[in-house]
């Protein structure tokens, strides 16, 4: 059972018909994924707070009306019902016209009506009045926040609500290049006029709206079937929560096994340093600090110079040191052979 997106009552006179309102309207378009070309991954909505960047859930989501810059005053479902009641929870029929009265660009959105609980009877006597009189119902309601100029029109055993566009919101064709019936130039023969429509009594038919189809839906599954049987395909990935940790695992395996390859090759480096170390003599091993070559600092003149002149200095205490110890050595050479 098809749920209501509305319940009220139709409204005329002294008459009152509980009825439930329906959608009429079923949109056959092809479920197309919008996909990241770059990855292939599904492109989803957010409702993300502006402020903070963060998604929103619907239980925290209201409704404010901006009445100053960055000031609202919020309203709540139950504040729009309360607004009018009346409105709100009813069809209220305006006047009746005639069908042909009502131009076709008018025409919006179809919905069906069907009588809620102890409402068939009245629900029946408007239908066969409309039928009778060869007329329609123009009336308003209010569905969701806006209210809406509508039309009941029967249609077999079943009362349609179309609503119908606000003058206002049509715009005026003042400004578009159409021939006018005086136009000299787009001016036509009256034989040309005869011939279209022998053309048009030709093409005649009944209304049969099942004969029609979207064929171009047809043409474009057909194509999509094609690329199918041609393996033209791409496997995507779709996000699952539950995957989650056994993909962030993988990752860590990964790294893991990166981490390893270079432990085990800085290893085998350190291997081969050890027994190049072994193999090489050992007073290389002590002069060793000897091979490595750096580029001499830069140094100011006044220091070159400094160190130059304590150079000598450094040289003649060694050979003093030397001399001192050559004198002691003697002398106690002396003393033994004195003692003997």
């Amino acid at each position: 059972m098809r749920r209501a997106l509305w319940k009220g009552a139709i409204s005329f006179g002294l008459i009152n018909i509980p009825v439930e309102l329906y959608t009429a309207e079923k949109h056959d378009e092809l479920d197309f994924t919008l996909l990241d070309q770059r990855d292939l991954s599904p492109v989803g909505y957010k409702r993300y707070n502006k402020t903070s960047g963060r998604e929103v859930p619907w239980e925290n989501i209201i409704k404010g009306y901006q009445y100053e810059d960055g000031k609202y005053v919020l309203m709540s479902d139950e504040d729009l019902r309360r607004a009018n009641v009346e409105a709100t929870q009813s069809i209220d029929i305006q006047s009746f016209v005639e069908r042909e009265q009502v131009p076709i660009l008018y025409f919006e959105q179809p919905y069906f009506l069907a009588p809620a609980k102890g409402g068939d009877k009245a629900y029946a006597l408007l239908r066969e009045t409309l039928l009778a009189s060869d007329k329609m119902a123009i009336a308003q309601i209010v569905i969701r926040t806006r209210q809406h100029l509508a039309a009941l029109i029967p249609q077999g055993d079943m009362l349609q609500l179309i609503t119908l566009r606000y003058p206002s919101e049509l715009r005026a064709p003042d400004d578009l290049p159409v021939p006018t019936r005086k136009s000299k130039k787009a001016a036509v023969t009256r034989q040309e006029v005869e011939m279209a429509r022998a053309l048009v009594e030709h093409m005649s038919a009944e209304w049969e709206p099942e004969q029609f189809h979207d064929t171009y839906r047809d043409d474009v599954l057909a194509l999509i079937q094609k690329k199918i049987k041609s393996r033209q395909t791409h496997e995507v990935a779709e996000p699952d929560e539950a995957a989650a940790p056994a993909s962030s695992g993988a990752k860590v395996v990964d790294l893991m096994a990166l981490l390893k390859s270079s432990l085990e090759g800085r290893g085998k480096s350190s291997a081969s340093s050890k027994a190049r170390e072994e193999k090489a003599p050992k007073e290389d091993k002590e002069k060793g600090s000897a091979k490595v070559h750096k580029l001499p600092a830069r140094k100011s003149p006044a220091k070159s110079a400094a160190k130059s002149a304590a150079k000598p200095r450094t040289k003649t205490t060694s050979t003093s040191k030397a001399s001192r110890s050559a004198a002691t050595r003697r002398s106690g050479s002396t003393a033994r052979r004195a003692q003997a």
